[in-house]
């Protein structure tokens, strides 16, 4: 039996094509092996979001090389996309297709096997107007399933190369959506996060139909769906619709993604980003209202060129003043072939360094605010593994549906099934937790065991 590897670098969407790759892959008769081990096809899903990402994908692709000369190298994702002819500058690479044409990839094997000549599946993305169809039933990962609904994006902010590397906007078709979302529930997840490049723009090129509208379609049409998460949603995505959904609804979590970049205005501008911060403002306390104890998390790049003192502190005290649940916090780094790495005013970088230190000094204590809120309360987590064994047991993490991590005593059969668990110390980056009860369809005898 032919054994394939894979290396996924990147975001979610990455990692969401890499289990559609192996699908394909399993179709066809291979089985899958560590990508430490020796493999007959190795596919290395690549990464451009920044100068590092090209670096480590170089890397990995090196490595897979070293470890079996004779293996058909396969490099995908959005650094084969935006440079083809630099990965297949690399001795060894016999196999490149971007971001689309992934379902072609068991073909493109095949033919280097009987040609033993590389292969350049890469063409020009801008042109592609149509959603790639990639079937993920199940994940290798057993307890939270993404589900891409959407690829491209159409914003082009200064400090990006992803619209390059992924191209414009296309929604998938909502059909598709929902019987992926059935098939998934079915094979036993609980929780679906939507994901995709620009997830909060899903349906803007398709006509009569809404991201609104498909939220409230797969609430009302997925039997079974326990937990619905939207990975990333831009605050101007958050329109009154789609907040009227989520308040109405009985399965989309407390918890947001809503990308911030900076609060101050004229950085934002210099970004391209496409609101101002009073727009934000408006859009996150309509949300706060329709969500209570909503948890905000959101991006925050620090150091864009150009970026004073004072619009850092813009940025400091709206995050303060708005109490994010959660802040990941980037220095800015210049990505070769966007208008920002061409800008003057380029911060030294002691003075990022300084500014992202005191953010995540503000991310930490806003994230102990938040999770206090909740000690002595009662949330439900779905365990997505075993954090600890020792001398006093098996303890599980896993998160709440406010995206509050916790750590608690348990056992294995209750991974991925969902555990009402009293939070006992709230804290960050985990609060504890002892589990009430498993809010699921065990039967008696599972039941028997765990409370034992």
């Amino acid at each position: 039996m032919p054994s394939v590897a894979f290396y996924t670098l990147g975001c979610k969407v990455n990692h969401y094509e890499t289990e559609a790759m192996w699908q394909l892959f399993q179709k066809n008769g291979y089985e899958r092996v560590e990508f430490d081990s020796k493999a007959d096809v190795y596919v290395i899903n690549t990464c451009t979001v920044t100068n590092t990402g090209d670096k480590k994908s170089r890397q990995i692709i090196r490595r897979a090389i070293r470890k079996n000369p004779d293996a058909v190298i396969c490099v995908a994702g959005c650094y084969a996309q935006t440079s083809p002819a630099e990965v297949l500058a690399i001795p060894g690479v016999d196999v490149v297709i971007g971001t689309q044409d992934r379902t072609k990839i068991i073909e493109y094997v095949e033919q280097y096997k009987r040609m033993r000549q590389p292969i350049n599946g890469v063409h020009n993305i801008m042109k592609n107007r149509v959603f790639e169809e990639m079937d993920v039933p199940t994940f290798t990962d057993r307890t939270r399933a993404s589900l891409k609904i959407q690829e491209g994006c159409n914003n082009f902010c200064t400090f990006c190369i992803i619209p390059w590397a992924r191209g414009l906007m296309r929604s998938r078709d909502p059909k598709a959506v929902i019987r992926q979302a059935q098939q998934l529930v079915d094979a036993g997840y609980k929780e679906i996060v939507l994901t995709g490049i620009h997830t909060g723009g899903y349906g803007q090129d398709l006509k009569d139909y809404s991201l609104a509208m498909l939220l409230e379609d797969l609430e009302k049409e997925v039997s079974g769906l326990k937990r619905l998460r939207i990975s990333s949603i831009e605050a101007s995505q958050l329109t009154d619709e789609v907040i009227d959904v989520i308040d109405r609804s009985n399965i989309i979590v407390r918890h947001m993604h809503v990308p911030l970049q900076s609060g101050s205005d004229s950085v934002l501008k210099r970004m391209r980003r496409k609101y101002t911060m009073a727009e934000y403002e408006e859009r996150i306390l309509k949300l706060k209202q329709a969500l209570p104890d909503v948890a905000i998390t959101s991006d925050v790049i620090v150091g864009f060129p150009g970026e004073t003192e004072e619009e850092f502190l813009e940025t400091y005290k709206f995050i303060e003043k708005h109490q994010f649940a959660e802040l990941h916090v980037f220095p800015y780094s210049k990505r070769t072939g966007t208008p920002a790495a061409r800008m003057e005013n380029q911060v030294p970088e002691e003075i990022k360094e300084r500014r992202v230190h005191r953010l995540i000094s503000l991310s930490d204590r806003l994230a102990n605010q938040y999770t206090s809120r909740f000690e002595g309360k009662e949330l439900e987590v779905i365990p997505e593994g075993v954090y600890k064994e020792d001398a006093k047991g098996t303890f599980l993490e896993g998160y709440s549906d406010n995206y509050i991590k916790v750590v608690f005593p348990g056992s294995e059969e209750m991974i991925g099934q969902i555990v009402r668990v009293k939070i006992t110390k709230a804290g960050y980056p985990y609060s504890e937790g002892k589990w009430v009860r498993v809010l699921d369809d065990l039967n008696d005898h599972e039941r028997l065991v765990i409370n034992q």
